[in-house]
């Protein structure tokens, strides 16, 4: 008889109808009330960042000069010298006579910041780690489903955990895999059910958390100060009044 191609033979596998039942919705169920979860939790943790009056004060004289750079070409000239003097002037400017403290050079030695990356840590890599683990045993040995391509031998470490067949066609997807697939693929759902993009943090994340702690206010204002520095102005209404007259 002939005999016929491994490929062949993969295609014939078929499925208890149960699977779709008792293990494909339930991961997707369990994933899903994970990332609400989640959310709320997230959201209990969050603490606000309290913004001092001269944060504030500084944000908006940014906005004001940076404001004044793109659209000074619109003011006379002795009223753009006077808003640049204001910010500008090497004795009574605002970017000079105020005095800022730079952050710490190392976040990591801030508590505040320490415990704000346990918080992400807490959120993301625990509950990944323990209900991937607690499907992984409860699910083991399950071949939950198929992608509809054909993908190579080397997707099968990624598609197939807890089966090691090495004749089973890499497009079947173990019930281990079938968690995380859905772990970072249903970013879209999350939105849609909380309402706000906002509301789902990036599931990468919880990689590598976050350093960074804000840009440094002095060096924002020494270079809003240079931006503003080398502005010059060019009188974009010159002549208005016979431009429009000629045009009525």
């Amino acid at each position: 008889p002939r005999v016929k191609p491994l490929r062949a033979l993969m295609a014939e596998l078929l499925l208890d109808p149960n699977i779709r039942l008792w293990v494909i919705l339930p991961i997707v169920i369990i994933t899903l009330l994970v990332g609400v979860l989640r959310y709320y939790v997230i959201t209990l943790l969050h603490r606000e960042k309290k913004l001092t009056v001269e944060s504030m004060r500084d944000g908006q004289a940014l906005l004001r000069s940076q404001r004044l750079r793109a659209n000074g070409n619109f003011l006379p000239g002795k009223a753009f010298l006077m808003r640049k003097n204001y910010f500008n002037d090497e004795k009574e400017g605002y970017f000079k006579k105020e005095k800022r403290e730079s952050p710490p050079a190392n976040p990591i030695g801030d508590p505040t910041m320490m415990f704000d990356m346990l918080k992400g840590n807490l959120t993301n890599i625990v509950p990944m780690m323990v209900i991937g683990g607690w499907i992984n045993w409860t699910f083991s040995g399950f071949v939950a489903t198929k992608v509809p391509f054909p993908l190579t031998t080397r997707f099968r470490a990624m598609l197939q955990r807890g089966v090691e067949l090495s004749t089973l066609d890499a497009s079947w997807v173990s019930s281990a895999s079938w968690y995380f697939l859905n772990f970072f693929g249903l970013r879209s759902v999350l939105t849609l059910i909380l309402g706000h993009d906002e509301a789902v943090p990036d599931q990468m994340n919880f990689v590598t958390p976050s350093l960074d702690a804000g840009p440094d206010p002095a060096k924002a204002i020494k270079s809003e100060w240079e931006a503003l520095q080398i502005a010059h102005h060019d009188w974009k209404l010159d002549g208005i009044e016979e431009e429009m007259i000629r045009q009525t």
